[in-house]
């Protein structure tokens, strides 16, 4: 009888060569997410809809002897995201992982949300996902693994004034995310909803400058946390996760 011997990998970069493409990945979380997973070793493809913020992190990343490609992208063009995946597999030969994080929010009463606000809300955080996941699945059965990570928020379980928007379209993106998973299972592709609390990031601070910050966690965590998901063996995954402040106020 012949025994295979287990991969060995290095436990500091435990994810080396793999190829990562994050969506929304200039800033914020995205940003953050692209700087832990190029220090485990991840080939990182960030996807964002501006030049500067792309250009500014991949010098930070290369700077600390990680690597990072910036692309531009707006989610919303199913066009542009089957080109955007096609290029990744053309420049890295395989597409590992696929993060969809970009989003967006309108916070407004129903009353006073616009159709055009409702629907673009809906385009980033719902059509976004969907698009990404139909361009980079059918390249993930093909090799026989993958994993697609959608980040999904408390707005996917409970519900707060002024959010209607940012409400269906998380919880359309946590029925997706279950949906993807049982189709991806087969083929040994992954899918995970990772459910985020509120985070020391511009998408809230911005809009609610006055939030305590002790109510927030630093969206390292979250990456730490994502990292943690892609990490974990072959035969085991992780369809929904929720990660939130110590002091989480949008969740019991």
């Amino acid at each position: 009888m012949t025994h295979t011997l287990p991969v060995m990998t290095d436990p500091l970069r435990p994810l080396q060569d793999q190829v990562v493409l994050v969506t929304g990945g200039g800033s914020g979380l995205g940003a953050e997410i692209c700087r832990v997973l190029s220090a485990a070793g991840a080939r990182v493809v960030a996807a964002d809809l501006r030049d500067e913020p792309l250009a500014r992190l991949g010098d930070e990343i290369r700077e600390a002897g990680g690597e990072l490609h910036g692309m531009l992208l707006d989610v919303r063009d199913a066009q542009a995201a089957q080109e955007l995946t096609e290029r990744v597999m053309r420049e890295f030969g395989r597409l590992d992982v696929l993060i969809n994080n970009a989003g967006t929010d309108v916070t407004l009463p129903v009353e006073e949300l616009t159709l055009e606000d409702f629907d673009r809300v809906l385009q980033v955080n719902l059509r976004g996902p969907f698009v990404m996941a139909k361009a980079a699945l059918p390249l993930m059965k093909q090799q026989g693994r993958g994993y697609i990570v959608n980040i999904v928020s408390t707005a996917a379980k409970r519900a707060w004034a002024n959010a209607s928007a940012y409400h269906a379209s998380k919880w359309g993106l946590l029925g997706l995310s279950h949906a993807l998973h049982v189709e991806g299972r087969p083929h040994r592709v992954k899918v995970t909803a990772l459910l985020a609390g509120g985070m020391r990031t511009p998408f809230i601070l911005e809009r609610f400058p006055d939030t305590p910050l002790e109510n927030l966690q630093d969206p390292r965590n979250v990456a730490e946390t994502i990292r943690f998901l892609l990490t974990q063996p072959g035969e085991t995954v992780i369809p929904e996760l929720m990660v939130i402040p110590m002091t989480e106020t949008s969740w019991p």
